[in-house]
């Protein structure tokens, strides 16, 4: 697998480059090992193959093997099914795809014209036969995605306010405490629970929690840095990172010990802590997310401080949600080294106030009575300034690993990019034009070896 991204490079370059519009980014090829060939600061774009889904009684294929478009192009679907069937589709731009068709799909298929978006996005289309959802196929195109540009605005104090709420946390003593985890622990990696201190409220300290895994020899080691998708869950360690010769740390970010039993992850995540995303979004001092970015910037700190780092590597990953904590990280921290994340959360969250998708957890969307969710909007659009991904990314300047599925609508690809196109350091951009909001064993795979690189393991 890793070979994978340099079998692919020259021909996903070449799709990429010949895209009107392109010019401004800075295409390079990449040396062996993962660097930059160019002293400038690349962007490496690789398009996977799109696999076809073996049995599916349904397919919407774009006449682009890449599914990707210059904007002021037109694209060609073409739908097949069984001939005779009647297909009802939904065709528009992601998130606003608009009111169902029907056709009776002809002997040779049907084929739909898309026009060109005004401005760069995507278009979505959804179809099933006679409307059953276990036919249902999903097909999302893009026109021109390296322009998309973000609707979210930057505040004049973000910098300031950040280093105001670090300075509020660095007055509360840490107190980090190790648990060895046996159980967890195998004859190369010794595992701990960690837990430390956050700030005060009236029930006493909060805590976060994570699993610290140490390779057992003498090192000195690098370090990655595992934060967490949305919900709530145990997490048990990164062990097999570890075996390569890392120190890794998963955090979990609410506050709860890693190793109750799994139902009380799951009762949490459907009752008090559902919807956490929106606590307190109207106060920047007090929404939920101000304790989560600083409590993984204390993890760094520890990591940052514990004796067997070996004072230089320092990667953050993580998608979804954990895609934007480790933009948030690799924003603010100036000791991370590289972020590897996928289809990051919370990217320019302001995009439905301006007529097109934002990103997860989907902030101020239309509703079908004509009210928008999350009423009043505008102190709740205030606060998003200062924690929505896209401001973090502007503040990227390490090399990175990003992916993104043209399919997701968890974190639509207009949300992505409009936080991927916003870092200007040395990215390799993974591009898998049929997949969703999720993790494949395949992209993991790409994820760890592109780690392995740049710490240049064995």
């Amino acid at each position: 697998m890793q070979r994978l991204p340099n079998m692919l490079l020259g021909a996903g370059v070449l799709l990429l480059a010949q895209l009107a519009g392109c010019a401004h980014a800075d295409v390079a090829h990449v040396a062996p090992g993962g660097q930059a060939a160019s002293a400038a600061a690349p962007t490496e774009f690789v398009v996977l193959p799109v696999a076809p889904l073996p049995g599916a009684q349904l397919t919407v294929q774009p006449d682009h093997a890449d599914w990707l478009y210059a904007l002021g192009q037109a694209a060609q679907l073409r739908i097949d099914g069984p001939a005779g069937a009647t297909v009802r589709y939904r065709l528009g731009p992601e998130q606003f795809e608009g009111a169902p068709h029907s056709a009776v799909l002809p002997a040779g298929g049907l084929r739909l014209t898309v026009a060109s978006p005004a401005a760069p996005g995507f278009v979505r289309c959804i179809a099933t036969i006679d409307g059953k959802p276990d036919t249902s196929v999903t097909t999302t195109i893009g026109f021109s995605p390296q322009r998309i540009v973000p609707t979210q605005v930057e505040p004049d104090d973000f910098d300031d306010f950040w280093r105001r709420q670090k300075q509020a946390l660095d007055a509360v003593p840490p107190e980090y405490q190790l648990t060895p985890a046996p159980k967890l622990s195998n004859d190369a990696v010794e595992v701990f629970y960690l837990r430390y201190r956050m700030f005060s409220n009236w029930a006493g300290p909060s805590y976060f929690f994570g699993v610290l895994s140490v390779p057992r020899g003498a090192g000195p080691y690098p370090v990655v840095l595992y934060v967490p998708g949305a919900g709530v869950r145990p997490y048990f360690g990164q062990t097999g990172m570890a075996r390569k010769g890392v120190i890794t740390l998963e955090l979990g970010v609410h506050g709860i010990a890693l190793d109750y039993p799994r139902e009380l992850y799951a009762e949490l995540d459907r009752g008090v802590l559902n919807d956490y995303n929106r606590f307190n979004l109207d106060d920047r001092n007090r929404y939920y997310y101000r304790r989560v970015y600083l409590g993984v910037q204390r993890g760094a700190d520890f990591l940052a401080a514990y004796p067997k780092w070996n004072g230089k590597d320092f990667i953050v990953t993580g998608g979804s949600q954990g895609g934007q904590l480790s933009l948030m990280l690799a924003g603010l921290d100036k000791r991370v080294t590289g972020v590897a994340v996928s289809y990051p959360a919370f990217s320019d969250v302001t995009g439905y106030l301006h007529g097109r998708a934002g990103g997860w957890p989907h902030l101020f969307r239309p509703n079908d009575d004509g009210t928008r969710s999350d009423e009043p909007v505008e102190p709740k659009r205030i606060t998003t300034t200062y924690y929505d991904s896209v401001n973090f990314a502007r503040r990227v300047h390490v090399p990175g690993y990003y992916f993104a599925g043209f399919n997701d609508t968890v974190a639509p690809p207009t949300s992505v990019f409009s936080a991927f196109n916003a870092i200007i350091a040395p990215r390799r951009i993974v591009l898998a034009p049929e997949q969703g909001h999720k993790t494949s064993p395949a992209q993991q795979a790409l994820i760890d070896a592109w780690i392995v690189g740049q710490l240049k393991l064995k």
